[in-house]
């Protein structure tokens, strides 16, 4: 692809979204309840859009049509998983949190357990956050670095540094209420992108819509449920619930995912939302997963395979994470494209919605956590002070996360979409077996032992997944090891009761 039409691209869709970000900060004060919940006046199916984007990622964008080759079609049955969890965040947690009023949802741990709990739950976020939007920055860096910046002599730390610069622009006054408009935006440009690169590449392999049907269906690749075998990590069961309980982790318990659903005008309207996207999640994903199956049999088209591993042209093995990108922006022996010009311009544009919408959403919520559950600056502080405080922790959470997205530069070397969900099943854990301990049972644990409960359920959950196989006759531990790890917090959480809980 042309450096110059790639820059070009960039140039006026950043454009776009700075528009969008003046217009919707220039009549307001940007005020702590803006920030956090943008004053409660989001409509409900602009939220639905955003949200899609903001949970797809550049993580999904790339990885998940790359792991067909591997896991075929079986990530649809956490897809079905997801879906079910969207129930339990809308009609479970979002009660809860619209009742208490809250800006951080993690206020509801102070309520219910005490002030270190509190700050345990936000740590831990912060902790998941940081690491699970360091890799997905990283990944659409890597892309990034390899498409354009590279051949324009610019190095990885100065495409970093660019990055971040752009998402603390477009972020850093408006917070939640801008996000919500840009987020819509980009996930509109996102699912255009993946649409009709499936239109393109079945196009360059002469398939209509017939062929397109009978290519994945007859494809090994698109085998779905796998119910036979226990020990085998697509077993239905394991995929389905850790999915379930992934979404009430990674979305029901995450200030970053959650914002958005508590700027809607009411609970309603904000149930109406997370159903919707809910189930919006099994298309969306189809398309992924479909799109990944005519990548491996155009690849395969071109001689891509040597003794069944994948390669480019010149026979360097690629990574399944390098398969889109490398069709899209790559040229033959003759200087011409592998696919068509306007699949590169379609990758390009998707990576970037996908990628700067999740990264806008959680910089912002990691700014909103910090002020109010760490620094309870909204406590101390009046509205003017708060600001500039805001202001402060907004830039520093953006520096934090280039350096984050560097480190993994230096020694990131596994499925980046595989990290995400094993860092959530360390992470997130504690936060889940704190809340579903907390809704479940009228207990009280001694708050000043909650900290050590859920650093060391994170450890012995490690020691468990790495020796599963050889302690439980082979069985290989999943994406479920984050219900390993809850339990494991609420057993912990349970011996340290010493009584029944004052009612909410």
């Amino acid at each position: 692809m042309s450096t110059t039409l790639i820059l070009a691209l960039i140039a006026a869709y950043f454009a776009i979204i700075f528009y969008v970000t003046w217009r919707t900060t220039r009549d307001q004060a940007s005020t702590a309840k803006s920030f956090a919940v943008g004053d409660r006046k989001s409509p409900w199916w602009a939220v639905a859009i955003a949200m899609i984007g903001t949970s797809i990622s550049g993580v999904t964008f790339i990885s998940v049509p790359g792991m067909v080759a591997g896991t075929q079609f079986s990530y649809l049955q956490m897809v079905l998983g997801f879906s079910a969890g969207y129930f339990a965040v809308a009609y479970i947690l979002l009660p809860l949190y619209y009742r208490l009023n809250l800006y951080s949802i993690y206020g509801y741990l102070d309520q219910r357990f005490g002030s270190r709990s509190y700050r345990v739950g936000s740590v831990f976020f912060l902790i998941s956050k940081f690491l699970g939007c360091g890799v997905r920055m990283y990944l659409t860096a890597l892309v990034m670095q390899l498409v354009l910046f590279e051949s324009l002599g610019i190095p990885f730390w100065a495409n970093i540094a660019l990055t971040m610069l752009i998402v603390w622009l477009y972020t850093f006054r408006g917070g939640v209420k801008t996000l919500v408009w840009t987020d819509m935006l980009q996930t509109l440009c996102l699912l255009l992108a993946v649409i009709f690169c499936i239109y393109y590449v079945c196009k360059a392999m002469e398939l209509d819509a017939a062929g397109l049907w009978n290519t994945v269906a007859d494809s090994p690749m698109s085998k779905t449920w796998f119910f036979s075998d226990g020990n085998d990590t697509r077993f239905f069961w394991k995929q389905f619930l850790a999915g379930l309980f992934t979404t009430i982790a990674m979305t029901g318990l995450d200030q970053d995912m959650m914002q958005k659903n508590l700027s809607c005008k009411n609970l309603k309207e904000a149930q109406k939302n997370v159903v919707s996207y809910g189930f919006a999640f099994l298309p969306v994903n189809l398309l992924f997963l479909a799109l990944g199956v005519l990548l491996y049999q155009y690849a395969a088209n071109l001689g891509m395979f040597n003794n069944s591993f994948l390669t480019d042209l010149a026979g360097s093995p690629l990574k399944s994470d390098e398969l889109f990108p490398y069709l899209a922006t790559s040229v033959n022996g003759n200087g011409v494209s592998l696919l068509p010009t306007i699949v590169g311009v379609l990758f390009i544009l998707g990576l970037i919605a996908a990628a700067f919408s999740s990264a806008g959403s959680a910089v912002t919520a990691l700014t909103t956590s910090v002020t109010i559950d760490l620094l309870q600056a909204d406590r101390k502080e009046d509205e003017s002070t708060l600001s500039k405080t805001r202001y402060k922790v907004h830039l520093i959470n953006v520096l934090i996360m280039g350096v984050l997205i560097y480190l993994f530069k230096i020694i990131g070397n596994t499925s980046v979409i595989s990290a995400v969900y094993i860092v959530a099943s360390y992470t997130y854990g504690p936060l889940l077996g704190l809340y579903l301990f907390g809704l479940i049972t009228k207990l009280k644990p001694r708050d000043r032992w909650v900290p050590y409960i859920c650093v060391i359920s994170p450890v012995i959950s490690f020691f468990i997944a790495q020796n599963s196989e050889a302690w439980f006759n082979g069985y290989k531990m999943g994406y479920e090891l984050l219900l390993v790890n809850a339990s494991l917090t609420m057993a912990g959480l349970w011996a340290a009761s010493v009584g029944k809980a004052s009612k909410n």
